[in-house]
């Protein structure tokens, strides 16, 4: 028995080691072989498969040869910022490239392609694309590095990252906010010329793919399109330069309710002092001073939300006219009271003058009463008073004494004239207010729609 037992430990041992597939133990029941486990077979190594250290990659294709082929497509996954300040804009992209390295061929069957990543990526020749004009760019690297490689048996590789890119866009705002703007992403090679590197677009306009989703909180997106340029630097010579264009105009609304509609409010509310009496200092220069100090807040909120160019906008039109109009209505009641000043002061001075007013005619109350009713209405703010009071008769007989002067000098003419300017209507200019500064604002207001909208 014990024999017996180291013989099977015997055949056991020798199993393992031989290569048959059965051993017989002397007790006579066969002992089958296990299967080889094939996770432990030696694998041919990628690097190995594209014979990577068989080749200088420093160098491009085909080096020495014509122009290396090398196709673009993009697609935009999102346009995060615009900004007006900064003139610059934010995007999001996915930068494929298309070209073809025979030194990358491989033997395969299926005709399969072989996918990697980042890392292999830094072994071996990629077209070496840069952002012209950009301020920031970065390929995402979260969970890992958004960096893609694809090589087919023939030598074709198709090479994908995901990066962000802050971008220069040189706005014209002299039509803020009623503008439309146009902005490009430039891409180039940086250190291959148009002898050694030919970019293009793999499929014309339709290699830039939008995602449908993309808006933005003030433009609205009207155009994407592509382009192909030549661009020369005098020390280094000519390059193929790809452009991303993309046609912005601004939404309106916000502006019409955050400027537009304010600054008109606040216009029509300086008018509601051409209805106030004249005489109602406290109600008038208030309400012209809280208009003006309103319109400068409102100038002052748009201007330090806007760059500090060096020409006029649209919306500083339409403000600074607006700011007038408002200013212009506070002027308008201080001619007003300043002439209703000298009226009351040459009143004063003549009723100095005048003498006891006791035995004044039947007759001469009959014609003062008819000469006060064309004169009161124009000079007083008493309409429909039925009884006259001392004040009111006082008027009156300043009125008769310059009749008599002027008749007792004989100065025809003259007399007219220096009536009108002695009793001018100081309500007149509000009656004229009334009608001028809302026929003038209207007036500018079509204007200005019709040539910037």
């Amino acid at each position: 028995i014990v024999l017996n037992a180291q013989c099977c430990f015997l055949c056991q041992f020798v199993y393992f080691l031989s290569s048959n597939s059965v051993c017989v133990n002397p007790c006579g029941s066969p002992i089958l072989k296990r299967s080889p486990d094939i996770t432990k077979n030696p694998v041919t190594k990628s690097e190995q498969l594209l014979r990577i250290d068989d080749h200088d990659f420093t160098m491009r294709p085909g080096f020495g040869g014509p122009a290396i082929p090398v196709g673009v497509d993009v697609q935009v996954e999102s346009l995060d910022t615009i900004s007006e300040v900064d003139m610059d804009f934010t995007m999001t992209l996915y930068l494929r490239h298309y070209w073809k390295d025979e030194r990358l061929s491989f033997p395969s069957t299926t005709n399969q392609s072989m996918t990697f990543d980042s890392r292999l990526v830094k072994k071996i020749w990629v077209p070496d694309m840069f952002f012209v004009h950009s301020k920031r760019s970065f390929i995402h690297d979260t969970t890992t590095d958004n960096v893609m490689l694809r090589v087919y048996p023939d030598g074709k590789v198709l090479y994908s990252v995901r990066v962000t890119v802050t971008a220069m866009c040189n706005m014209d705002l002299s039509h803020f906010p009623l503008d439309t703007q146009t902005c490009s992403l430039e891409i180039e090679s940086y250190a291959y010329t148009d002898d050694d590197l030919m970019l293009y677009w793999k499929k014309g306009n339709d290699s830039l793919k939008t995602d449908d989703r993309i808006s933005l909180s003030q433009f609205l997106i009207q155009e994407f399109h592509t382009t192909t340029k030549l661009a020369f630097y005098s020390s280094t010579g000519w390059y193929n330069r790809l452009y991303i264009n993309f046609t912005l105009r601004r939404h309106i609304f916000f502006f019409l309710l955050q400027t537009y509609f304010p600054a008109t409010l606040m216009v029509m509310l300086s008018w509601v002092s051409f209805w106030i009496d004249r005489r109602a200092v406290p109600a008038r220069v208030p309400l012209g001073i809280t208009t003006v100090l309103t319109m400068s807040t409102i100038i002052t909120g748009v201007n330090a939300s806007m760059p500090r160019v060096s020409y006029i906008k649209a919306v500083d039109i339409y403000l600074w006219v607006s700011f007038v109009f408002v200013f212009l209505s506070v002027i308008e009641y201080a001619a007003v009271n300043y002439l209703s000043t000298l009226q009351e002061r040459k009143e004063r001075k003549l009723r100095e003058k005048l003498p006891c007013t006791c035995g004044i005619s039947h007759s001469g109350q009959i014609m003062m009463s008819s000469s006060y009713s064309e004169m009161d209405a124009m000079t007083t703010g008493h309409y429909g008073m039925p009884e006259m009071n001392g004040d009111k008769r006082e008027r009156i007989l300043v009125q008769l004494a310059l009749d008599k002067e002027q008749g007792a000098h004989g100065q025809g003419g003259n007399t007219r004239s220096y009536n009108s300017s002695m009793w001018i209507d100081t309500h007149a200019i509000d009656k004229y207010s009334r009608v001028i500064f809302p026929g003038a604002y209207t007036l500018f207001n079509i204007i200005y729609w019709s040539i910037y909208s």
